[in-house]
């Protein structure tokens, strides 16, 4: 029986709760898109549905989820879990606010919670304030995010902005005291007249908390941290390890990277640092119809088997912002997001079948060109970044990291993993 049904606003994010809940102990199955009638779920304790809804416009990121609950609901699902990003990755216009009142009202709610905090990958939240690393949220490099750029730290007010529902906070001083305390607080702030409240996490043990206290929710949002604790209040305990090494299909390899983060950038710079061929795309040439994907597609041929090779658009944010300016913000993202699509497609063809996949948006569109329904969980390479296989379809391999996670040596070392 599927006790948790997950929608994630992009496929990087589906990829870390799935993680998450199968070290946990949960059999989990992620779907890209909402799931059809030729994908089995009889196996499933959590069914992860990856979206792309997190810079959609607003409808079409609650209709989009709305869909996804509806098809889980159908395949036995009774409690919800809406996972969005460890930064809180938003606008004022949406989505997390939007999404999260459709999803209540859906289940004819009354109360969830929010808590993007993952400490693993140095995201904690303390009197309502997200931080990444030692720095508020708003002073970290989220703030020049090309698409949903985070300068404000108060997740009380930025949530706030999104949603009509009042928006409490549950603070560390309850969330220290245990499971009973933190139900308290969720009555206190229930008679306050709060729908939704942030709560305060800065360890693990404060997410095992909050998933004790929230189990019996019916709709729980946050980053993949805060389902830590939903498996065991369920009932289901961790399994032994299984392997650090997974099978993988037969074929070369390749690194396909679309982030603009930080931690994006210091993969690439370490991977070239260490010899990695590789090619950048420049998106005014791509405009001008200077670069196309037949010609990258032609450079990956042309390169030796012994190193991945490794192309990306990443850049730093002044020159997206130049980028932008003169493509327009939009279409600047939609172009390179299109062509990294193509040449995904193009890849198993070409006998590729192991690739790392760098960036939410990038990643979402190269599973949609590769027309993959399915994914199964394999062993931890990153925080937060499993690689996975298909389910039925092409057979690859695929590691599908949100910009943000990994360390330096990510692009060089993933590959190990695989057997």
């Amino acid at each position: 029986m599927i006790r948790l049904g997950c929608i994630a606003d992009d496929l990087t994010g589906a990829t870390d709760l799935s993680l998450m809940l199968a070290r946990e102990g949960m059999n989990v199955i992620q779907t890209a898109g909402v799931p059809d009638r030729q994908v089995d779920l009889s196996d499933a304790d959590a069914v992860v549905v990856a979206l792309k809804s997190r810079t959609n416009p607003a409808a079409e990121a609650v209709a989009q989820s709305l869909a996804a609950a509806e098809a889980l609901r159908k395949a036995g699902a009774k409690h919800f879990f809406f996972k969005y990003c460890s930064t809180f990755d938003s606008t004022d216009e949406g989505n997390i606010g939007p999404v999260t009142e459709a999803l209540l009202d859906f289940t004819k709610s009354d109360f969830t919670l929010a808590c993007p905090a993952f400490p693993a990958n140095k995201r904690s939240v303390y009197r309502g304030h997200l931080f990444v690393g030692d720095v508020l949220l708003s002073e970290s490099s989220m703030k020049d995010h090309p698409l949903t750029p985070m300068r404000d730290a108060n997740l009380v007010r930025v949530l706030g902005r999104q949603t009509k529902l009042s928006v409490g906070l549950v603070a560390y001083e309850d969330v220290e005291k245990g499971p009973e305390a933190v139900r308290a607080a969720f009555a206190r702030a229930k008679a306050a007249g709060h729908r939704i409240v942030i709560v305060d996490a800065v360890s693990d043990a404060h997410l095992r908390v909050i998933g004790a206290a929230a189990h019996d929710l019916a709709v729980v949002t946050g980053g993949s941290g805060v389902a830590m604790g939903l498996p065991l209040a369920y009932g289901i305990k961790p399994k032994a390890d299984a392997g650090a090494r997974m099978p993988a299909p037969k074929g070369r390899a390749a690194i396909l990277a679309g982030s603009c983060s930080a931690a994006t950038r210091g993969q690439i710079a370490a991977a070239l640092a260490a010899g990695t061929p590789a090619f950048k795309i420049d998106p005014l040439a791509l405009a001008d119809g200077k670069v196309s994907a037949a010609q990258i597609l032609d450079w990956i041929a042309d390169q030796g088997a012994e190193r991945a090779p490794l192309v990306y658009s990443s850049a730093d944010p002044a020159d997206v912002a130049r980028a932008q300016d003169k493509l327009g913000r939009a279409q600047a993202g939609e172009m390179i997001e299109h062509l990294i699509a193509d040449i995904a497609r193009a890849l198993p063809e070409r006998g590729f079948s192991r690739l790392i996949v760098a960036g939410g948006e990038t990643s979402g569109a190269a599973v949609a060109a590769l027309g993959v329904k399915a994914l199964r969980i394999g062993p931890e390479i990153a925080p937060g970044v499993p690689w996975t296989r298909t389910l039925g379809g092409t057979d690859l391999a695929l590691a599908l990291k949100s910009g943000n996670f990994g360390a330096e040596d990510f692009f060089i070392k993933a590959w190990d993993l695989l057997e």
